[in-house]
């Protein structure tokens, strides 16, 4: 299967991201997880959720440009019988975002640094521990935005002294305009028609 380049002008990429559209179905999620482990490919980050059809589930891929190249990517998940649908998306042509939720511990000196920091971010405290005293608060802080938004606001807070912090790994969209992904068709080799049961997991 040929592939499309949808990476413009600009510097390299340092990763590809791969949407696939794949059947609910028990075990997906690991055939998937299996096949990237036994090619070498290095996944960034990987997500899982249903679709607005629950006969599908959308998986979004960050993978290492240097460890696979794109027409491997999509070559190998094209073997995969419960795969329906793989679109390429090139990072200035997706709308990427990213949810960080981390727990960090201040004391008095610093809760009014870190109020600023959350502020100053558009992140919002989801959490507090109101019972730890006086001197050492704890609070979970959770900012949804692009990888580098969440990269700069983890740095930020590092300092302030991180307890737990957990990432969703990123999910992504065409870009709205004239210039949008190539979607890459692939027929599974059991239709997906019909009522589909189980949980790609």
């Amino acid at each position: 299967m040929s592939v499309g380049s949808a990476i413009g002008a600009g510097p390299a990429p340092r990763h590809h991201i791969v949407t696939a559209i794949v059947e609910n179905k028990a075990g997906v999620l690991a055939r998937v997880a299996s096949l990237f482990s036994r090619r070498g490919f290095n996944i960034f980050s990987l997500a899982v959720a249903p679709t607005d059809d629950e006969r599908f589930s959308r998986f979004t891929i960050v993978v290492d440009v240097e460890s696979a190249p794109l027409e491997q990517i999509v070559k190998q998940l094209d073997k995969l019988v419960n795969v329906v649908s793989i679109t390429e998306l090139a990072p200035d042509e997706a709308v990427e975002r990213e949810m960080l939720l981390i727990t960090v511990e201040v004391g008095p000196s610093a809760r009014q640094q870190l109020a600023d920091l959350v502020a100053h971010a558009g992140a919002t405290v989801v959490d507090s521990d109101r019972d730890a005293g006086v001197d050492v608060q704890r609070m979970t802080v959770m900012l949804a935005g692009t990888p580098s938004a969440i990269d700069d606001f983890e740095d930020t807070l590092r300092p302030l002294g991180i307890v737990e912090l957990q990432r969703t790994g990123r999910v992504a969209l065409p870009k709205l305009g004239p210039r949008t992904a190539p979607v890459l068709d692939v027929t599974p080799a059991r239709g997906a028609a019909g009522a589909l049961q189980g949980e790609a997991g």
